[in-house]
Parts: C-alpha cells; structure tokens; sequence
C-alpha cells in the first residue's frame, strides 16, 4: 500500500463494508475457465494473447500472488499452479479473509453453479453476509411461476417481492442491461402492465426465453422496488458487451432520480466508469443519490489513484461506497478491497501532504467511504 503515515495506517486497518458483490466461486477451475472470469468481454482472447496481460492480469500476479505464498508478480503458469496446488477452498479462504472486509452486501440475481452460498461465504470470509435482491429475477420467477394469466401479474409480483426481500438489505435493478437507462421515468399504467405482461407470457409459450425485457415491465418492477422502501441499486457504466454503454450513462436516469425523490428511498449509483465524475455530480445535486466506482479499479489496475481522485471530486464524501462488486475468483475480492485501500492512501494522503486537508480529515473521509456511508444507508448495525 502506498505510504502516507497516518492516513496509510488508517485506511489499511479499516473494517470494510463491501455493499456489493457477488460470490465467490467454490471449486477450481481449468486455465481457459479462469481467463473468461477475469475479462467482462463474453469472447475468448485472440490466439497467441492471455487476458493475463492486462491491468488486472497484472494485479493478480502481483498483488494475489504473496496472499498464496508466491513472490510479488510470479508468472500466470506458477500462479494458477499454486492455486491449484492448494484447492479452492484454502485458496478462497485466503483471498476471502485478506480483503478485511467485515459485511458484504451481496447481489445474489448472478449466481454460477460452482458459487458459493451466503453462509458459505460467510464462513470463508469470516464477514457477515447479507442479501440484495434483484428486482428482475424476482419478475422471471413470478411470471414463470404463475397461473399462466397476466392480469394478475402486478399483484403477484408485489407480494412476491415484499416476500423474497423480507431479510434483504436492498434491492438491484439490471435496467442498463435489460433495455439502457434512458427509460421513460414515470410508472407504467395498470393496463400497460397487464398487456405487457400478456405478450411476455406468449413470447415464453412460444418459447422464448424467460427474461424480460419489455420496457414497460421493468419500469413496472423498478417502481415497485421504490414502494418497497429499500435502497435501490443501479448498474451504470462499464459492463459485458450485453450492456450498450451508451445507455448506461447515470445522467439518463436524471428524469427517474427527480420522480422518486419525494419517497426518499436511496439510489445507489454502481460501478459508473467512465461515467463516474457524472455520477458524483448527480451526487451533489440530490441528496438521495449515492455513488462508487465499484468493479472498475480492478480492471484499471495500476491506475486506480485516478479514478478514485476523480470520483472525489464532486460528490459529497457522505455519498460514496466503497464496493468491489467482485463475481467468481476470489482474486477479485482480493484485489476490489485491496486496490480501493492504496488508491484511497494514495490520493487522500497526497493531498494532506500538499497541505490541502488534515489528516484528521483523510481519516475521516476514508473511513465513511470504507464503512460508515453503507452502515448508515443499509441501516447496518454498528460492529
């Protein structure tokens, strides 16, 4: 971790909330398999390339390699030969454990099959494990699990999601990838639900696949989401090539931030590269809106500090979360908390050493972002 006395010291002892993330999976997988885990791209690298050369390539050799008792930066083929060598489960446990994350939030609507569950994680990690529920998943299971009508689907999908979130922390929504974040804001009209839904149920029964999609319906679900009271996550940003990024801009949803402004219910704003300075501008303006830069700094590696700096430079610092949103390896777990923690020494210790804050301060700051921003807004108890 960078070196800047107090604040380094400070921000490395912090206890972290991650509010969210993903699990980690639980069995080993073969060279090819783990390469697909460390890219969002859905297609196999070129021939004669890895994805190991890359910024989070890179970060796993040299970062993840000590944490298995490799030296800084050992080559790809000796590192997934140690983690071979030691199994999934000491290598998880490892990896898991060395993030001092105390609470992960996790977004269970991506699930593997070879994942862990949350109490699974939860002994791994030796961190509490707490549920964020994905608003669309709870859609698919309704509709599928219906009795083939739509004009009960509104009512069915409320009590359903009042149900399945009775012990979440918040909720997800997947709008950026489902259809882009430039959705008309307001709530859909009963009827237009109920036709929605009824061409949703022919389109299954013609067989296709059980995933909405319909604009209608997701507005539909999102706004139920609101009347549920829980934060509300949002993907934005950088994502696999399902997502058109030119959508997932959070200064689309502007129209939808200003609506459900009057319930109060918090909208966290994920991920946001590169979009991240407009999100900590949406930060600013309303006081419901919340922020990270979750996933992105292990994919930029080296080039964490700058991101961070700038995601610091607008946003209220009671507005951002730290989040790893980490899926599959434990290496990105690993690396979310890790590289959040010299990035964040690294910037805030800077500017008390240019004399611009205290370190008073930076101590401060940081400790919001790592832990009290999300203990607050998720209502979490104090450690």
């Amino acid at each position: 971790m960078a070196d800047h006395g107090a604040v380094g010291e400070a921000v490395g002892a912090l206890a972290l909330v991650d509010h969210h993330v993903h699990q980690a999976l639980g069995s080993d997988v073969p060279r090819a398999a783990f390469e697909e885990q460390i890219t969002e791209s859905d297609r196999p690298a070129p021939p004669g390339t890895t994805q190991f050369d890359s910024q989070l390539g890179f970060a796993i050799r040299r970062w993840c390699a000590p944490v298995l008792g490799l030296p800084p930066s050992a080559p790809a083929e000796d590192y997934l030969a140690r983690r071979a060598e030691l199994g999934p489960e000491q290598a998880t446990g490892l990896l898991l454990r060395a993030t001092g994350v105390a609470c992960f939030l996790i977004d269970t609507g991506y699930v593997l099959d070879t994942m862990l569950s949350l109490p699974e994680m939860a002994a791994a990690s030796g961190a509490e494990a707490g549920e964020i529920v994905r608003l669309e998943q709870v859609a698919e299971q309704v509709i599928t699990a219906g009795d083939g009508t739509a004009a009960g689907f509104a009512r069915r999908y409320r009590e359903a999601l009042w149900d399945r979130t009775r012990d979440a922390l918040g909720l997800k929504s997947i709008m950026a990838y489902r259809h882009g974040l430039d959705f008309d804001p307001s709530p859909p009209a009963p009827a237009a639900v109920t036709g929605a839904a009824g061409r949703w149920l022919r389109e299954i029964e013609a067989g296709g696949a059980v995933r909405v999609t319909d604009p209608v319906l997701l507005r539909h679900v999102l706004w139920a989401g609101v009347d549920r009271g829980l934060p509300v996550q949002f993907h934005t940003g950088f994502g696999d090539p399902d997502c058109d990024l030119r959508r997932s801009d959070p200064l689309w949803l502007r129209g939808f931030i200003e609506r459900c402004e009057p319930r109060g219910v918090p909208v966290m704003l994920l991920h946001c590269y590169p979009f991240h300075r407009n999100a900590a501008a949406l930060a600013q303006a309303y006081p419901h809106v919340y922020l990270d830069v979750g996933m992105t700094l292990h994919y930029v590696g080296a080039r964490a500090a700058a991101v961070v700096a700038e995601s610091l430079e607008l946003a209220p610092f009671g507005k951002v979360l730290f989040s790893s949103d980490a899926a599959g390896p434990a290496e990105l777990h690993y690396l979310g908390a890790l590289l959040w923690r010299r990035a964040t020494a690294d910037v805030l210790g800077g500017w008390v050493e240019s004399g611009d804050w205290s370190a008073g301060d930076a101590i401060r700051v940081a400790r919001m972002i790592g832990a009290e921003n999300a203990r607050r807004v998720y209502r979490l108890p104090e450690p």
